[in-house]
């Protein structure tokens, strides 16, 4: 195996173990409020706080492998994110001191995030980075798929504390296998004293950070309110909105590879994005009118929409790299993951709040909106596919420093 794809597939592992920890304690809130004794609000609070650690740690993480590599940033965060995990599950006793150390924990796990983006972009050169930035991105449903077949089945037969320890020795192994096998891609010279000019200091990569936030609000519409459509309006049992959801979101997975061959093929991230965001648009605009006059097209076109409204992920973290640069790059992956979470955060509450007050189609509607301002947003003329100086300049061809 070419050691450029070895590297993909072990930040794309690093990444999925880092989502089984930072995602996967939301499959374990029965047990957790049975064992513990506490409110669905209070047991938010310890299934929240992986993501408040993240949120606050994402953009010094970018900064750190900006400055150090990837390799130590990754190693060191995933370790550290697993040894916190163990100690906060086995050796500390009450709820207080497990939230704290899962706070930890997760701002530990967000060394990943901006590293393993950072070391596909300077190993892959423009031909293929689409590609390799799709698979890159299908690390997230990989791990929550990962800590839904397993952390349930654990905690049943051992208790949810004890079932923690499996996605926390999954990040100290990969964490090792990190350390071994990755190597950090070519670096360009830098003279003494010669400092990188921000890419922030023009418009750009602002405006790709804020289209590729304003898409996510679509995105985590659907996934987070399908299910409750499906059953609660369409009658459907959970068992069987749950499979169906289930398959939608492995197609969504796919669809990330899709889109970045498609990237790859145009020569453009930004064109497939601004496309893939009036498609959004279309999704909720069908959504609100399935909901007011046809039910059944809202089934077909979740099915279609869970594909359409994670594709352009892959995309935007692409081109936010390849705008800001190798010497830049982890920050602004770091800010652009920043964005979209606190965007993921957002959304379903206030949505709900706006359905619970009105309706499912006002709600859709309103979600079209944030699609439609991305189409704008969107700074396609200012694209350099071929901006990142550390990568390979045609796919298949290692640095020659390698």
């Amino acid at each position: 195996m070419s050691r450029r794809w070895l590297i993909l597939a072990l930040g794309l592992l690093a990444q999925a173990s880092a989502s089984a920890f930072v995602y996967g304690i939301a499959f374990l809130v029965p047990d957790i409020r049975a064992v513990e004794g506490l409110s669905l609000a209070e047991t938010g609070v310890i299934v929240s706080a992986p993501t408040v650690g993240l949120l606050l740690t994402l953009i010094a993480w970018g900064a750190a492998a900006d400055r150090f590599g990837e390799r130590v940033v990754m190693a060191l965060g995933l370790g550290l994110a697993g040894v916190l995990l163990l100690v906060g599950t086995l050796g500390l006793h009450g709820v207080t001191p497990l939230v704290v150390v899962l706070v930890l924990a997760g701002a530990g796990s967000a060394s990943v995030n901006a590293a393993s983006g950072r070391v596909v972009m300077g190993w892959f050169g423009p031909e293929e980075r689409g590609l390799a930035m799709g698979i890159r991105q299908t690390a997230q449903p990989v791990g929550v798929g990962i800590a839904a077949l397993s952390l349930p089945l654990l905690s049943q037969h051992f208790g949810y504390r004890t079932a923690l320890v499996f996605p926390a020795v999954l990040c100290v192994v990969v964490a090792v296998l990190v350390a071994v096998l990755v190597q950090d891609p070519p670096r360009p010279a830098v003279k003494p004293g010669e400092r990188a000019r921000s890419p922030y200091r023009q418009p750009a990569l602002w405006r790709v950070h804020g289209a590729s936030t304003l898409l996510v609000v679509p995105q985590f519409v659907i996934s987070a309110f399908s299910l409750d459509y499906l059953v609660s309006v369409l009658h459907w049992t959970p068992g069987a909105a749950g499979g169906f959801l289930g398959a939608v979101q492995a197609a969504g997975a796919g669809g990330r590879i899709v889109t970045g061959v498609w990237a790859d093929r145009v020569g453009s991230r930004l064109r497939p994005m601004r496309q893939l965001a009036v498609a959004s648009a279309l999704v909720m605009g069908l959504l609100a009118l399935g909901d007011l006059a046809a039910p059944w097209l809202v089934v077909t076109v979740i099915a279609v929409g869970a594909v359409i409204t994670v594709a352009d992920n892959g995309l935007g973290f692409t081109a936010a790299a390849e705008l800001a640069g190798s010497s830049w790059a982890g920050r602004a992956l770091g800010a652009q993951n920043t964005a979209q979470n606190i965007a993921a955060a957002l959304t379903p509450p206030m949505l709900g709040l706006l359905i619970g007050g009105t309706s499912y189609a006002v709600g859709f509607l309103t979600a079209a909106v944030f699609p439609l301002l991305a189409v704008l947003v969107t700074p396609v003329s200012s694209e350099r596919i071929s901006a990142y100086e550390d990568g390979p300049q045609s796919p298949g061809r290692a640095p020659a420093t390698r």
